[in-house]
């Protein structure tokens, strides 16, 4: 132990040196929180937050969400400081350099001990959410014993104006997560200027009328920041602190000015800063007993972690937690889907996807109890509540089924936290159109690769009378562009258990289930043992004879592409019909089997209603398309599809042009 501690000063300060060295230097960042939020993040992580640097992954660690991720310097500073092996001195040098585990915002896919990736404002407090959740929810199946820690979160002005902000907090206080603690930076700038150029807000009762627990205190005395934290712990509500600080602490011109969101600096301003703070050490220079002292803090939550282990390892829940955490899927739920389909295909009942989807989740929400469903308000819609998945609710956090309300990005943010937390495999649904609401979360979970199922339905104009505002037609194109997403869309019951399969064995990233409101004859029939949607692409019904063409579909279009195919061969025509549920896993296929599926040159013809964005890359430029071009319409669905052409008749017309 060190014989001499460092004060508490030259401990922020080491931060705050830190921070402005490596923003200079890379003459890129923003230094203005890291400096204003220094004396906040010393207590946070030398008293409060229970970590190990040792083992990153400890389960039951504190998790800690910069929401301001602009000001990542401040995390990296931090892990540095406290022995984090992720972080070197030389990552601190090399700030948002090609290679370094210091990139110009969190990404927790770069940097160990970093939890989520943030930068977006107001996506890290609404992930903290779901991380919130999903520890109420395994404290409550596994008991203190196992699961008992809490979620911080440094959040900015910025983060509080973003929209998801307030889907994130009233979410939140309805389910009195008492295990989240949000630090808000309360230093009254945004990058334009003072906080009144652009908002009004009175925070502190914003966050009341939402059911939080609040205080107010100075950011920069650190016995009050010490006393406001020690309070948050014990409360019975999530918490928000106001931490009253001044921006860009320190710079002698530009201290708590808009000019102090951003650097550098400048060798001036940074000259001074080091004089008002009394640091009179060289760029990058952290001296001995300074980080001693800090390495001791780190150190400190060595002896936590082991005696949880020891608590773990005593528990007859041991075995199902650590299954939970490795999100283990049991051998019998490949059985009891196989069994499904094959009742689905004996049955060849005409059902809508969306019903079939929440047939599916019946047989897996019963096998799979780590599985948490939910709905933005839209539950029977969506048929993502199944018999196994009671409300999960602040009366009961053990329960599995989670009412969101009408508060799509909110949602989405949600279950990315949860699935990073680990323990619960998160999935919820809305219509399809709505996802641009939750398209940035839906982004932010592919970057970080989220394993979150997301469940669309009402994919199409096939949902009817609800018109063009509901009815999406880019949205397929736009997701498939989106790296990193499986974009499922099953024809018939089978293909959306096979779908549901393959969505649940992914682990680097999300799926996205995408499903009719209207009911669809069966593709399928026979044998359905084999998943044949695990290869993303396959023949559905092979020409008689030798093929002519080829007829590529997805989802509700495989119906009319299986019609058309009879008409054709009652012309003379040979059509071989594909289905495409996942273009994601069809594309991670060799050539020859993409080659043989698609008929090597033989022309081809897609059938989808959405738009043809995509589509030319298994069609080819001068493959035929039936589908839309346009916004949708206000009618019976049948209607809608007869009056845009998107009919057998359609492309029985469109395969005799090719051919």
């Amino acid at each position: 132990m060190s014989s001499s501690p460092a004060s508490h000063q030259d401990m922020a300060n080491a931060i705050r040196a830190l921070s402005m060295d490596a923003v200079e230097k890379a003459a890129s960042g923003h230094v203005g929180m890291p400096l204003g939020m220094a004396d906040v993040a010393t207590i946070l992580y030398t008293k409060h937050l229970k970590y190990d640097p040792k083992a990153p992954k400890w389960a039951d660690r504190d998790r800690f969400v910069l929401s301001a991720g602009h000001g990542s310097m401040l995390i990296y500073s931090l892990l540095y400081l406290t022995g984090y092996e992720s972080v070197s001195l030389s990552d601190i040098e090399n700030f948002r350099q090609l290679g370094a585990a210091t990139p110009g915002h969190p990404e927790n896919f770069v940097t160990e001990g970093v939890e989520t990736t943030t930068g977006p404002l107001g996506q890290g407090i609404a992930t903290a959410v779901g991380m919130a959740i999903a520890e109420r929810h395994l404290n409550a199946k596994f008991g203190d014993d196992v699961v008992d820690h809490n979620t911080w979160v440094i959040a900015g002005d910025g983060c509080l104006m973003e929209g998801v902000s307030q889907e994130a907090i009233t979410l939140a206080g309805h389910m009195k997560l008492n295990k989240l603690i949000v630090l808000w930076d309360d230093n009254n700038v945004t990058i334009d200027g003072t906080l009144d150029v652009a908002d009004e807000t009175d925070q502190i009762k914003r966050f009341e009328a939402a059911g939080w627990a609040v205080a107010a205190i100075d950011g920069h005395d650190p016995t009050a920041i010490d006393q406001a934290l020690e309070w948050a712990k014990s409360s019975d509500r999530p918490v928000m602190i106001a931490c009253k600080t001044r921006i860009g602490y320190g710079a002698p011109t530009i201290e708590g000015t808009g000019k102090a969101h951003g650097g550098p600096y400048g060798a001036s301003e940074i000259e001074g800063i080091r004089k008002n703070i009394g640091w009179d050490h060289a760029p990058f220079v952290v001296p001995e007993d300074v980080l001693t002292t800090w390495r001791e803090a780190g150190a400190r939550g060595a002896a936590t972690r082991t005696e949880w282990e020891g608590r773990l390892a005593a528990s007859d829940k041991q075995a199902e937690f650590t299954a939970a955490m490795d999100r283990v899927i049991p051998a019998e739920l490949a059985d009891a889907m196989k069994a499904h389909k094959q009742s689905v295909s004996d049955g060849q009942d005409k059902k809508a996807t969306r019903q079939w989807s929440g047939a599916a989740l019946e047989v897996a929400t019963k096998i799979l109890p780590t599985m948490i469903g939910g709905s933005a308000d839209l539950t029977g819609s969506n048929n993502t509540k199944t018999s196994s998945t009671g409300p999960l609710t602040s009366g009961d956090y053990a329960g599995r089924y989670i009412h969101y309300g009408v508060r799509e990005h909110g949602m989405a943010s949600a279950m990315n936290g949860m699935a990073l937390h680990g323990g619960v495999i998160p999935y919820s649904g809305t219509f399809f159109v709505f996802s641009d609401y939750s398209r940035a979360a839906i982004r932010l979970g592919a970057l970080m690769g989220a394993p979150v199922i997301h469940v669309m339905t009402h994919d199409s104009i096939g949902l009817g009378e609800d018109g063009p505002t509901h009815q999406p037609v880019e949205h397929l194109a736009s997701f498939r562009a989106m790296p990193n997403i499986n974009v499922f869309r099953p024809a018939d019951g089978v293909e959306t258990a096979e779908c549901w399969e393959l969505a649940l064995a992914r682990t680097d990233g999300p799926s996205m289930m995408v499903l009719t409101r209207q009911g669809l004859a069966p593709a399928r029939s026979g044998d359905v043992s084999e998943n044949k949607s695990a290869k993303g692409g396959y023949v559905l019904s092979e020409a008689e004879g030798d093929a002519q063409l080829v007829i590529v579909a997805t989802g509700s279009e495989v119906e009319i592409a299986l019609a058309a195919q009879e008409s054709l061969k009652a012309k003379g025509i040979a059509a071989r019909v594909v289905s495409l549920p996942c273009w994601e896993i069809f594309a991670e296929q060799d050539e020859a089997y993409i080659d043989d599926v698609l008929g090597g040159d033989l022309p081809k013809l897609a059938v989808e209603a959405g738009v043809r964005t995509g589509w030319d890359q298994w069609i080819g430029r001068k493959g035929g398309f039936v589908g839309m071009d346009s916004f949708g319409a206000s009618a019976p669905y049948k209607d809608l599809f007869k009056h845009f052409g998107i009919t057998a008749e359609g492309v029985v017309a469109a395969a005799k042009a090719l051919v």
